[in-house]
């Protein structure tokens, strides 16, 4: 079966007709964004042939708020050298039309017929479900269903079966079914058989075996802790004498030997104390002895320092004071020179000024030529601009009158056009002398004219003939004409021009003088930023400013060839105003040196005097002696109480103090720790004895003994069912193997097409497929090292592969049966890797040498290897819509 066109109408989003035409024998891929109207195409093909056109289910056909709308569908497709053509509509003017080669039939009997060649059913009441479809709802994949194969199989088994040749079902009525049954229902008693987990009797076992064994392991805990117990009373028991000698005693009096120990340590170092403080107070009033010795010492060697001093001072005073006279003069001649360069700088600077005025005059003269300039040019220029401004003020200039003139224009040519077309055409040729008249116009000779309105031709000597032009529409076309006529000549007057070139010329005229009185405006804007009057005043402004600056240059003294420059003057001033401040401040060091020498000599000859007296006396002499003898008695008491604080000091240290107080701690807690645990251990004892007497009671280890026996016989009992429940799944297991071989050998057709396409994907695979010819487990690779996976158990993307092979193959067995075959897949595989997909296109490629295929994506990226052109729907929307 070859699909050649399909033509879809008024339904859903196609409201316009949408043509698909030249449909190749293979792939025929259709490609274009969500909603762009792929599975719409594809809901027409189906409704096409599973829905009865005079169905009422079918509402989701007609365009969205178009309640007047008749889907429909054509399509047209070859089969056994036979050019079939359906025509179905729904919903309104339902109709259903069908050619075959030269015959045609229609309505059911049409609908009918086409169900016979695909295999499908119709809906006995409303819309046609899947459990209808057959062998079109197993090959044409809807949306999202490519993994979903088991019920378009069972829809299609018959048809299947058929192509097969015989009826494989016939195996569940063979005589070995009693045996399988059998054999089920005896292991269906001790294992479940989707999950193949123990129930019934062997279930109970299993349980009967873990209460005992969990009891047992119970009493074998309680028995060993009864017995670690037991040793612990013992240990304790052993501990127990040894606290009779109660060796926490014993501990606190260690602690309390460490203590008074302690207590002569600290006595010892109160006594350190006391010794050093005598010390440091001996040390002071050494000190203080040993100042005051020093004090007359130092008097005589600074009554020694002074006197220098005194010498030198007055040999300072008397140089410095010789100075001054020098110091004076060379002041006298700084100041002479100071004013002389003085008044050198002020004419120079009259000097400078005077150039400085000559120079802003001439600038002033230069802007004020200048100015004057810029006034003239821009009188000029205002005097163009107003000239401009009034020759545009005369034109009429409409843009949006112009534009509909011009509408207007080529609207008229255009009627003269049709006129001269559609007019009739008189043509005369009349005798010489004779005379005739159209309209009541006189003509004679030989002419044409063209008649768009009804004429009445008068003929002398013969009588009048009423000519009609053929059409309908010249009167309305003359009718138009007259009016765009009349809009033009009031066009024609609002712009105040004869004609449209006229009016176009004012335009382009009125355009060129705006641009014209735009550029005089910029160039007025440039001369005159603020106007011509404001320019005007600048100028009168410029001229009594360079009048005034002229004025004061001829009241200014003339220029002198001996004036110095200003920078030169200034610096002959700065170096004698340097001259002069230096001498000054000299001059004033030079008094201020001499005044503190004066004052220095005065106060070292009252020290001298005064230190010389002290020196001399006897009182200060007797003093001295006394504080010898105190300060060697002091040095003799200090030796002795520093080897009294080193001896004392290593004693403190040899008894480690810090040590005595760790050792008070850990003795201390020793004793609290010892008699705590003695109470502990006596508690303890209690409770182990009181425990061991409960436990003793129980009997442990004669009930461990008995639950011992009970669960070896039950162990026994479970290994029995274990074997009988494995001796019936191994003898199930061989039963459906041989019924799968023989399922098999009935199947041996599909299962070749199978291995053909499966073997693209995985090679050394094949796929397992049940009596309904399901596809039911995939096995992959070697026969004796196979893994068999339900198809349930696969990814997503995997059972959609497989689910799209197996399609694949059941066409195959189809054709070779002489069925027709159409394959459909709407966005198949978009749930594929790169690497699958690409042996999926391999797969498809192979299907596409016997099969049509449709294939529907919204990834055209995915196909661009497949070669073949895509068909964007975009595309058959826009060739539709011409």
């Amino acid at each position: 079966m070859k699909v050649q066109s399909i033509r879809v109408e008024q339904l859903r989003q196609f409201r316009q007709p949408l043509e698909v035409r030249d449909l190749g024998p293979g792939i025929n891929l259709f490609v274009g964004p969500n909603e762009s109207g792929k599975s719409t195409l594809v809901r027409a093909i189906r409704a096409a042939f599973f829905e009865r056109y005079k169905s009422s289910s079918v509402e989701d056909l007609r365009p969205w708020g178009d309640s007047s709308a008749a889907p429909e569908v054509a399509i047209e497709f070859e089969w056994q050298d036979e050019h079939w053509k359906l025509n179905k509509r729904f919903l309104r003017q339902k109709r259903c039309d069908l050619q075959i080669g030269g015959r045609s039939c229609s309505g059911e009997e049409a609908e009918d017929q086409l169900s016979t060649l695909l295999g499908y059913e119709f809906a006995g009441s409303g819309a046609s479900k899947p459990k209808h479809w057959g062998i079109p709802g197993l090959l044409w994949v809807e949306q999202g269903q490519g993994q979903e194969i088991n019920d378009a199989v069972d829809s299609a088994e018959a048809h299947l079966q058929s192509a097969l040749g015989r009826n494989v079902s016939e195996l569940t009525s063979s005589i070995g079914d009693a045996v399988f049954e059998r054999v089920r229902e005896e292991r269906s008693k001790l294992r479940t058989a989707s999950t193949d987990k123990p129930t019934g009797e062997l279930a109970k076992a299993i349980k009967h075996v873990a209460e005992l064994e969990s009891h047992h392991a119970e009493l074998l805990d309680k028995v060993d802790s009864y017995r670690l117990q037991v040793d612990r009373l013992g240990e304790l028991l052993i501990a127990q004498k040894q606290d009779d000698s109660k060796p926490w005693l014993i501990f606190r009096a260690d602690a309390k030997a460490a203590m008074q120990q302690l207590e002569a340590i600290k006595a010892m170092q109160s006594e350190q104390d006391r010794e050093h403080r005598e010390l440091q107070q001996n040390q002071e009033s050494q000190r203080l002895y040993s100042e005051s010795l020093q004090q007359g010492s130092q008097r005589q060697a600074l009554l020694a320092e002074r006197q220098r001093e005194l010498s030198g001072a007055t040999q300072s005073l008397a140089e410095k004071q010789a100075l001054e006279p020098s110091l004076l003069q060379r002041l006298q001649q700084a100041q002479s020179q100071s004013q002389a360069a003085g008044e050198q700088l002020r004419l120079a600077r009259l000097q400078e000024q005077r150039c400085e005025r000559q120079s802003a005059l001439q600038l002033l003269k230069s802007a004020l030529h200048d100015a004057e300039q810029k006034l003239e040019q821009a009188k000029s220029e205002a005097a163009s601009l107003a000239q401009q401004r009034a020759q545009l003020a005369a034109l009429v200039v409409e843009p949006a009158a112009l534009k509909q003139l011009k509408v207007v224009a080529q609207e008229l040519d255009r009627l003269q056009i049709r006129q001269q077309t559609a007019a009739t055409r008189l043509r005369y040729q009349f005798h010489e002398g004779q005379v005739a008249k159209l309209n009541g116009v006189a003509i004679e000779g030989a002419s044409e004219q063209l008649l768009s309105v009804p004429g009445i031709l008068e003929i002398e000597g013969v009588g009048r003939l009423e000519i009609y032009p053929g059409g309908t529409d010249l009167a309305v076309t003359a009718e138009r004409q007259r009016q765009y006529e009349q809009e033009r000549l009031a066009l024609l007057d609002r712009l105040g021009a004869a004609d449209l070139q006229q009016a176009e010329d004012n335009a382009v005229l009125a355009q060129r003088l705006e641009g014209e009185i735009g550029s005089l405006q910029k160039a007025i804007a440039q001369l005159a930023p603020d106007g011509t009057d404001a320019l005007a005043q600048t100028v009168q402004s410029l001229r009594e400013r360079a009048e005034h600056a002229q004025n004061q240059l001829d009241q200014m003294p003339s220029a002198s060839d001996s004036v110095t420059t200003v920078d030169l003057a200034q610096e002959q001033l700065s170096v004698a105003t340097e001259r002069l401040s230096s001498l000054e401040v000299a001059l004033a060091d030079q008094r201020r040196e001499v005044a503190v020498l004066a004052q220095q000599v005065q106060h070292l000859s009252g020290e001298c005097e005064r230190l010389q007296r002290e020196v001399d006396d006897p009182a200060t002499r007797a003093r001295e002696e006394q504080l010898l003898q105190q300060l060697g008695m002091l040095k003799l008491e200090q030796r002795r109480l520093e080897q009294s604080l080193e001896q004392r000091s290593q004693e403190i240290q040899a008894a480690r103090p810090d040590i005595l107080e760790q050792d008070i701690k850990r003795l201390e807690l020793s004793a609290d720790a010892a008699e705590h645990a003695s109470r502990q251990r006596d508690r303890e004892i209690q409770d182990l004895r009181v425990r061991l007497e409960v436990m003793g009671a129980e009997g442990l280890e004669e009930q461990s003994a008995e639950v011992q026996t009970t669960l070896q016989a039950a162990r026994g009992r479970l290994d029995e069912l274990e074997r009988r429940a494995d001796a019936l799944s191994l003898l199930q297991r061989l039963l459906q193997e041989k019924r799968q071989e023989l399922t098999q050998r009935l199947q041996a057709p599909l299962q070749k097409h199978l291995n053909h396409y499966l073997q693209l994907l995985f090679p050394q695979a094949s796929l397992v497929v049940d009596e309904h010819l399901k596809p039911v487990q995939l096995a992959r690779g070697s026969r004796g090292d196979a893994f068999h996976e339900a198809l349930g158990a696969l990814s997503f993307g995997a059972r959609e592969q497989m689910g799209l092979i197996s399609r694949l193959a059941y066409a195959d067995m189809l054709q070779e049966a002489g069925k027709p075959t159409l394959i459909i897949l709407d966005d198949a595989l978009v749930h594929s890797d790169t690497q699958r997909l690409a042996q999926m296109k391999r797969v498809l490629f192979d299907a596409a040498q016997r099969h049509q295929i449709l294939l529907f994506s919204c990834h055209p990226e995915n196909w661009q290897d497949l070669g073949i052109r895509a068909r964007e729907m975009a595309g058959l929307k826009t060739a539709g819509a011409e």
